[in-house]
């Protein structure tokens, strides 16, 4: 599957399709959503997490996002 270019990313797609693969792996980013501060750089804003969700995190990345 090909990765799509900057230009093609729509934000709020991006937002959705990363809550769902962080829901799969058991992780709620709380304030995780579209920044709208600069629309044309379509930026997705993360948020602040706590420390253990932070490193639920890191061990779903190391996983490969497998869920545990």
């Amino acid at each position: 599957m090909a990765s799509p270019t900057d230009q093609d990313v729509d934000p709020f797609t991006a937002v959705e399709a990363l809550r769902a693969a962080l829901d799969q792996a058991g992780i709620v980013l709380p304030s995780l959503g579209v920044d709208p501060g600069s629309p044309s750089l379509a930026l997705v804003d993360l948020g602040r997490v706590r420390a253990p969700v932070a490193v639920r995190l890191a061990e779903a990345l190391q996983r490969g996002g497998a869920a545990a």
